[in-house]
């Protein structure tokens, strides 16, 4: 799916990515919620996991006003899962509660099941984006909640949970029992069995079809082989509507034993058809790369092109070791293709980001109040900040790969091509809860370094390109040598003008 989680983003985020996945969250790593004896656990608060290099906000401009984040709240659910479950370091502003709230029950007089639900307000308390907490009073819900919700087993205190999580209203912030839990974990570190299908929740356009839209199909996986693609909309699992399912339940629905079959209901256009697949185990590479040249012109015509398909935890060093194996067949140029890339961990973004900039900032992590921190580049990962780099981009890139192409467009650092990005500009991270279940927790929302908040609009590029551009290496490089298959002028490729 395609959220940005961070498992922390591994929470990224839906998304935004793992394949049979929700488009989702972007992730940050995930966190341990530190347990005292007699106590309900509470997580530990996490500064940035990315070093010095990202630097806290002073506390002035924390309150600055700068673009505020779109009202709406239709987004992929990452890692990869896609609106992928993206999950990164836990940007969790801890809050005291007020001296003038009622404490809760002393923990003597609380059960296993409440210092659980305990353990979950706690989570949402301190890293909660909205410090508002949509409108309502954190701390009168939880002595509401404990007072009068029935938490007398675990899947009582598990709906307990859900209930007070829905009155966030966002789709993001979401329990995850500990199967799925589980699952989400496993796909950010890149093994899957599945489909192979990356999805998020459709953006909220009058007459778009009801149900759940497909981010990007994995190559090579069984939804790829079944035509299944980018924009098209699943309209049910196994005869179960998915009008109203959470991204996360229909990941859930789609990954299954290695071998079994899934009935899929999938409206392509104007088209419905019913498809059945096989789900399959796999290890995901991130990255796919080639040499291309330009005929009829020198060594300058070499072009390292580089399909990076998800952020998951071998990403950043997949991609370095591509620009190394293409350098070696002397390309002066590359192409990074981000399309269908629904994103995955947070981390992994910035650390790309940092293998082509070797100054700038990357992206400005926010919340209500304004600008939160900074996360730049300084030079110590570069490795290709100087070659010509064009970056492809479409509606199916999301999360992480929009955090990515923001970056990169806006520093000047590479021309972007293709067409709007998804537009999921959020940041989940993933706090472990003491029973194996898990917390994704929306904790941040981002700007590019224009300050261009995405959130349902995406990532503008600079140049459309053909609706005849291939998708894939070998297209790519057949499109090179004969630039008038795919009305590309090759020529002018790296041209900003």
């Amino acid at each position: 799916m395609g959220n940005n989680l961070s498992l922390s983003s591994p929470p990224s985020p839906a998304s935004s990515s793992h394949h049979s996945r929700a488009a989702g969250p972007m992730l940050l790593p995930v966190r341990r919620p530190h347990v005292a004896p007699s106590r309900a656990a509470s997580p530990r608060h996490v500064s940035s996991s990315l070093g010095p290099r990202s630097r806290q906000v002073d506390r002035a401009l924390r309150g600055s006003t700068v673009a505020r984040a779109s009202p709406a709240a239709t987004e992929a659910a990452a890692a990869g899962l896609g609106r992928r479950a993206v999950l990164g370091m836990a940007l969790a502003v801890s809050l005291s509660a007020p001296a003038y709230c009622r404490a809760p029950p002393p923990s003597s007089a609380l059960t296993e099941e409440n210092l659980l639900f305990l353990e979950a307000w706690r989570a949402v308390d301190r890293a909660y984006y909205d410090k508002s907490f949509n409108g309502q009073s954190w701390f009168r819900y939880r002595e509401r909640a404990l007072r009068d919700d029935p938490m007398n087993t675990r899947q009582e205190t598990y709906a307990a949970i859900k209930k007070m999580l829905a009155t966030l209203d966002d789709p993001f912030t979401r329990l995850l029992e500990p199967e799925k839990f589980k699952s989400l974990r496993s796909g950010t570190q890149g093994a899957l069995t599945g489909v192979g299908l990356s999805i998020g929740y459709p953006l909220a356009l009058k007459g778009s079809p009801a149900g759940l839209s497909v981010m990007s199909a994995a190559p090579g996986g069984p939804a790829e082989k079944a035509g299944i693609v980018s924009g098209d909309v699943i309209l049910a699992i196994d005869d179960t509507s998915a009008q109203d399912m959470d991204i996360y339940d229909a990941a859930d629905r789609l990954q299954g034993p290695e071998g079994s079959s899934i009935d899929l209901t999938i409206l392509s256009g104007a088209d419905t058809r019913h498809v059945v697949l096989k789900r399959e185990r796999y290890t995901l590479n991130p990255v796919r790369s080639r040499m291309c040249e330009i005929p009829g012109s020198e060594d300058s015509s070499k072009i390292g092109y580089i399909k990076l398909t998800t952020f998951n935890q071998n990403a950043a060093g997949s991609v370095k070791e591509a620009i190394k194996k293409l350098r070696e067949n002397n390309v002066k140029a590359f192409v990074l293709d981000l399309r269908n890339n629904s994103g995955g961990l947070f981390p992994e973004g910035i650390e790309i980001a940092k293998i082509w900039m070797d100054k700038g900032v990357i992206v400005y992590i926010c919340d209500s109040r304004g600008v939160r921190d900074i996360y730049e580049a300084d030079g110590a990962s570069t490795i290709a900040a100087s070659e010509p780099l064009v970056v492809l981009v479409n509606k199916g890139t999301a999360s992480a790969s929009e955090i990515l192409a923001g970056a990169l467009k806006d520093n000047k650092r590479a021309v972007v091509y293709g067409e709007p990005t998804y537009g999921k500009g959020k940041i989940q991270s993933v706090f472990a809860l003491s029973d194996g279940s898990g917390l994704a927790v929306t904790v941040a929302r981002y700007e590019t370094p224009a300050h261009t908040d995405i959130d349902k609009v995406g990532v503008t590029p600079d140049r459309p390109l053909p609706a005849s551009f291939p998708t894939d290496e070998d297209g790519f490089c057949s499109c090179l040598r004969d630039p008038a298959s795919c009305n590309l002028n090759a020529a002018r490729l790296f041209a900003r003008s």
